[in-house]
């Protein structure tokens, strides 16, 4: 029987998590996760939904704020005399005394066909670069950033319209397979890991608020992009009639009509059409300051909204 512990906290991580609980070969000895965290507008305190699927499932689920200054945790873990840690956006970084304690390897999964985007947002930064695909890669965990040596990896194409959260259900749906056959692979020996290419190498650095604010200088591609990048945070968003509205959903539109960047060119039932520095592009969601998630006519009607307006200002 394979022992091994889980390390993770978002949600992307749970469907592995329960792969692995629901698997034969493998003994889950225990779950590792980031503590509770104020949550909301009533900022209640609410635990990761790697500990609510552990808890469900009667496994021991241990909460860090360090795990690499938590000596009790370490002790712990030591005892357990398991095979693997599988980590899995833990959001913690491993110390080298605490990648040495399983007896074959720490295995990470990585949202990115690695060397690219390495880093904490790969699945965002990949869509923001207009990348055609992306994918899932398990590797042996180094105190490098994402840089160990590559296990198994598996190819995810992204079509133009794709979003952060639609890229991401389908990176949680297809992760637990690579896991599976990545810890089987390594414990019978028949999987050997190979060095990572030096070549194309790149962080995927967080997105910040700020990063979501539209420039409407450039393309629409450029434009698009950015929107579908950032659903799930920080939203893209621009200023109309001196009020901040989300950009939920836009289409890259025909070739740039009459006007300048930033100009409404049109206002019809598909949305909001506006002039970019090359090409133009149709909003058709959005959520306007202090209001509920709407079409974009919708939004226009009632902003009385006028084509020639320039937005973004």
């Amino acid at each position: 029987m394979i022992k091994a512990v889980f390390m993770g906290t978002p949600e992307i991580a749970v469907k592995s998590l329960e792969a692995l609980i629901n698997n034969k070969e493998i003994e889950l000895t225990a779950v590792i996760t980031q503590p509770d965290r104020p949550k909301g507008r009533g900022n209640k305190l609410t635990p990761p939904p790697v500990k609510i699927c552990a808890l469900e499932n009667n496994i021991q689920c241990f909460q860090t704020e360090k795990i690499s200054k938590d000596t009790e945790l370490i002790s712990k873990l030591k005892s357990m005399k398991v095979d693997f840690f599988i980590t899995y956006a833990f959001g913690q970084i491993l110390s080298q005394e605490v990648l040495d304690i399983p007896k074959i390897a720490t295995i990470n999964l990585h949202a990115s066909l690695l060397p690219k985007y390495r880093g904490a947002n790969p699945i965002q930064r990949c869509i923001f670069d207009g990348e055609k695909k992306t994918g899932i890669t398990t590797m042996l965990t180094v105190l490098e950033l994402d840089a160990g040596d590559i296990c198994e990896t598996l190819e995810i194409p992204i079509d133009e319209n794709m979003t952060d959260v639609e890229l991401k259900e389908i990176i949680s749906e297809k992760s637990p397979e690579l896991i599976c056959s990545t810890i089987k692979g390594l414990y019978s020996g028949k999987l050997t890991p190979k060095k990572q290419c030096k070549q194309g190498v790149c962080i995927a650095k967080k997105f910040t608020k700020q990063d979501g604010l539209i420039n409407w200088s450039n393309t629409a591609l450029q434009i698009h992009n950015q929107v579908r990048s950032m659903v799930d945070f920080p939203c893209a968003y621009t200023l109309i009639n001196g009020k901040i509205v989300k950009i939920l959903e836009t289409r890259v539109n025909q070739p740039q009509t009459n006007g300048t960047c930033a100009q409404i060119t049109a206002i019809n039932k598909n949305g909001i059409e506006v002039n970019c520095a090359k090409g133009s592009i149709l909003i058709t969601k959005v959520k306007p300051e202090s209001k509920g998630i709407m079409s974009a006519r919708d939004y226009a009607n009632g902003a009385k909204l006028s084509i020639g307006q320039k937005i973004g200002e």
